[in-house]
């Protein structure tokens, strides 16, 4: 340690010597560092030689380090078991390299699929682009031929200044007026939709005096007509409420006339202004006879021959039911057809008319022109020598029990209270109306009102006067509904009324009915008809009818549907091609404008037939395109014939005499989610089918985790604002198409049958045409109807749960039937396939049409539906006699035919004929 210290010092050491031991230090550093790498070095170099000289031996068996075969190595035992796995992985090694190979072979192919589509993207994408311009070429060029075929409308000229000309000189007489020459068609293009503006009465004095119900009646329809404006100025016609006026307050004559002329729209003449005066009460006064109108046209129940002027004024009927609706309860039932009495009649003349000439005139005397004869005490003689006769039972009395009502001079008052005249009037097949003595009261309201209560109960009239202008007789057939017999044929009326038959009897009672329904019953009818007579003089067509907007559920869709094989199963049969196209809607009704011009009679009053409920009802505007079926039927469409006359080429086109043409599925579900996506995958691949309307009855919205299935075509799901089965037949706006096929959710039906109750349904499209049929019988010991659903070989009905209609009954059903109707479908949830057959076959009187010998048709393993309960058809025995008390009678008629193929499901080979023909 002491040489140590001394070193590090820098001090002398033993032997005086320090720098001798650095650099011995340094040389053995140096020394072990280099052997250090020697031995590092060329050992391992040196040894890599040696052995690898060795195991270049020749003779195997001398090799120590050097490897060995195979099989020598798996002689060791310990490796045995890595062998193997060596040998698996070697395996699954070349397997893995061989798909590797195989998969990049495959993707180099679908690479070059890829480029190959995407070149026929772009081709398909050109061609695409070169379709839509041919497209936009052809439309552009189809609207051109429009517009060269279709008349430029304009204003037609004007007949009248429409400003206050003091100058312009009135007409010279009352009588003189007619529409060419009082009216002013430029107020009226026939595009203007005819508005009409009504005047407040409480803004003027006489208004005042107008009875509070008649005036509370009008006031409440004018705010629901769909014609009314607010707008004077563009307002076609101007109407001014003055009767029925009160007695004890009524203006005077002139003071009238001076009000009706300073209303602000009067124009010194009063053309186009329209003056009501409606009756409520059969003494009704004339009080307008002496009162200066201009050129203004009168509505009122009262006409002398010196005020009524033809097709210009308007003859309508009473006011009756001023507040209420009639009671369908209460109107006696058509059948059966005669009753009690052959003919009835009450009344008494207060003023004879020789009192009232002050003369007397001999028969002689009245045919050179002179004043009227008197023929009532031949009519009174008469009638009581029938009344004596006892041939018939017979009911006449010419004087009253009571103290008669307030007539007009010659006229016979009428006896007692309405409720008495009613009951007698039940009771009477025949009711007579004699019209006033006096031949220049051309109608007054004594007649109207016999005449309103006799089409009330049934009674048919029989008018004794062809003189008599009956309301609204310039639009109404009044020869379909009762007898107009001039007086002097009095001896001949007994003979006349015997004769007529059962039949003959029951249509004029049925189209009497039609006509109180339709034109008097209510003040919204009395308005509505009013005003449909004016439209229609100037050629105006009506205000399209609504339909009832359907607010869409929104619902997620992409689920691919399924084909059932029991759907797709019509083995060699084309069922027709499967629209690749949009959907193809109806045409649009096109004679909006010249219906009103070539089909008045036969749209205002049509005899019993397909088309009884004259479709243009005044309550009831033009439909948009629902009734193209009515009348002419498809006359104004293209034809083109059916496009295959056999075998395939029938098969392949739709035929008939409306080449293209689609239908819509309306489908009523209930919170049963399983079953309606089972029924609308089974319409997937269904030919013609233009659109699925859903119409989802239940307050709870369908689960948000529901996939609808892809049918290929539009599936629009409604939302109702209460569950009813009425909103099955709601015209709905999202249905573009006039066939309609009605079917339930739980209905299982082959395309092959669809198909072909499409086919029948094309060639009666007036008709109901479907699956399941059903009728009524009467039950003798409880005399009422039954429904009955058994297998029978006639039927009366057709279940709307499988069936096809035309869209114009559901506006009908929705907007016409009475509502009595829909309330107890609605208070039973239950009747609605009923209502609409006693409908559509009160309308036509034609049964429905049954195709196929399917009489049920629910789906195996669906859900117990209402139909299954045990009050369902009690409900319906009382729903059947129900709407026979509102319909008067019963409209149901049997039928024994049905419609099948006799070629049907039948396998033929190809070459040969297979078409469906009906028997």
């Amino acid at each position: 340690m002491t040489g140590y210290t001394m070193l590090r010092n820098g001090g002398v050491g033993n032997g005086g010597q320090p720098w001798v031991l650095r650099w011995s230090s340094r040389i053995r550093l140096t020394w072990l560092s280099f052997t250090l790498f020697v031995i590092l070095v060329f050992f391992p170099l040196i040894a890599h030689y040696y052995l690898t000289t060795i195991d270049d031996a020749d003779d195997a068996g001398k090799r120590i380090f050097g490897p060995r075969t195979g099989n020598e190595l798996c002689e060791v035992k310990h490796v045995q078991d890595l062998c193997r796995i060596r040998e698996s992985v070697s395996e699954e090694l070349l397997q893995l390299e061989a798909k590797r190979q195989e998969l990049n072979s495959e993707i180099a192919k679908l690479n070059l699929k890829i480029e190959a589509c995407k070149k026929s993207i772009e081709n398909a994408k050109q061609d695409l682009l070169q379709l839509k311009n041919v497209i936009s070429q052809t439309e552009h060029s189809y609207k051109e031929l429009m517009a060269q075929n279709q008349p430029k409308l304009s204003l037609p000229i004007r007949l009248l200044p429409d400003k206050d000309d003091a100058t312009f000189p009135l007409p010279k007489s009352n009588r003189n007026c007619r529409l060419h020459n009082c009216f002013d068609y430029s107020r009226c293009p026939l595009t203007s939709g005819f508005p009409v503006y009504v005047y407040n009465s409480d803004d003027y004095p006489f208004g005042s005096s107008l009875d509070p119900l008649i005036k509370q009646a009008f006031e409440a329809t004018v705010r629901t007509n769909v014609y009314v404006t607010e707008n004077a100025n563009i307002a076609c016609v101007y109407i001014i409420l003055v009767g029925e006026m009160q007695e004890p307050v009524m203006p005077k004559p002139t003071e009238l006339e001076q009000q009706l002329h300073s209303l602000p729209y009067w124009r010194t003449d009063g053309h186009n202004h329209l003056i009501i005066n409606l009756s409520r009460k059969s003494e009704t006064q004339n009080f307008i006879y002496n009162i200066s109108t201009g050129r203004a046209m009168i509505a009122q129940s009262t006409f002398y021959d010196a005020q009524y002027r033809p097709g210009f004024d308007i003859v309508v009927s009473p006011l009756v039911h001023a507040m209420s609706e009639p009671n369908f309860l209460e109107i006696p039932p058509q059948v059966p057809v005669k009753r009690k009495y052959l003919f009835s009649f009450q009344g008494e003349k207060i003023e004879s008319l020789r009192s009232s000439l002050q003369e007397v005139r001999s028969f002689e005397e009245e045919i050179e022109g002179n004043a009227p004869a008197d023929y009532d005490d031949r009519i009174i003689a008469t009638l009581k020598a029938v009344q004596d006769s006892k041939l018939d039972f017979v009911l006449v009395e010419f004087t009253c029990k009571n103290q008669p009502k307030a007539s007009l001079p010659t006229e016979w008052a009428l006896c007692g209270e309405r409720d008495d005249r009613l009951e007698l009037l039940k009771l009477s097949t025949f009711a007579l109306i004699i019209t006033p003595g006096d031949t220049h009261l051309v109608i007054s309201a004594g007649c109207t009102m016999r005449l309103f209560e006799a089409l009330e109960v049934g009674a048919i009239p029989v008018v004794l006067g062809e003189q008599v202008q009956l309301p609204y007789n310039d639009v109404i057939r009044w020869n379909e509904a009762a007898l107009i017999i001039p007086k002097p044929r009095i001896t001949e009326v007994h003979f006349l009324l015997r004769s007529i038959s059962d039949n003959d009897l029951l249509a004029m009672r049925r189209q009497g009915r039609f006509l109180w329904e339709t034109y008097f019953s209510t003040s919204d009818n009395v308005f509505s008809t009013v005003l449909a007579i004016i439209r229609t003089r100037i050629q105006i067509p009506a205000a399209p009818i609504r339909e009832e907007p359907a607010v869409e559920i929104p619902h997620r869709s992409g689920k691919a549907a399924g084909t059932d094989p029991n759907m797709a199963d019509n083995g060699d049969l084309d069922l027709g091609p499967v629209e690749t196209e949009p959907p193809y809607a109806s045409p649009k009704y096109l004679r909006n404008f010249t219906l009103t011009a070539m089909d008045i009679y036969r749209n205002w009053n049509s005899a019993p037939g397909p088309f009884h409920l004259f479709p243009y009802t005044p309550f009831d505007p033009v439909l948009p395109s629902e009734a193209k079926f009515l009348g002419s039927g498809t006359g104004f469409r293209p034809i083109g014939g059916g496009a295959g006359g056999s075998g395939k080429e029938f098969q392949a086109a739709l035929g008939g005499n409306v080449p293209r043409e689609q239908f819509t599925v309306v489908m009523l579900t209930y919170e049963r989610e399983e079953v309606l996506m089972n029924s609308l995958e089974r319409l997937n691949g269904l030919p013609y089918l233009n659109k699925v309307v859903v119409v989802w009855n239940s307050p709870k919205l369908p689960s948000e985790d529901l996939l609808w299935p892809d049918i290929g075509v539009p599936i629009m799901v409604v939302r109702t604002e209460k569950n009813s089965l009425n909103n099955r037949f709601l015209p709905w706006d999202e249905i573009d198409t006039e066939a309609i096929l009605s079917i339930d959710d739980d209905a299982h039906l082959r395309h092959d049958e669809i198909m072909f109750g499409f086919r029948v349904w094309r060639e009666a499209r007036d008709r109901i045409v479907g699956f399941p049929g059903r009728y009524h019988a009467w039950d003798i010991p409880h005399q009422s109807w039954l429904y009955n659903s058994n297998y029978s070989c006639e039927l009366s009905m057709v279940l709307t749960g499988a069936a096809f209609f035309h869209k114009y009954y559901a506006y009908l059903y929705s907007y016409v039937m009475p509502q009595a109707i829909r309330d107890m479908v609605d208070e039973y949830i239950n009747c609605e396939d009923i209502a609409m057959n006693f409908l559509v076959s009160h309308l036509t009187r034609k049964p429905p049409i049954k195709v196929t010998s399917r009489w049920t048709f629910r789906c195996p393993g669906c859900p117990q539906a209402l139909s299954h309960d045990d009050s369902h058809f009690h409900e319906r025995h009382k729903c059947i006699n129900f709407f026979v008390k509102v319909y008067g009678y019963m409209p149901l008629l049997y039928t024994q035919f049905r419609v099948d193929s006799v070629l049907f499901k039948t396998r033929l080979p190809h070459d040969k004929t297979k078409c469906f023909k009906f028997i």
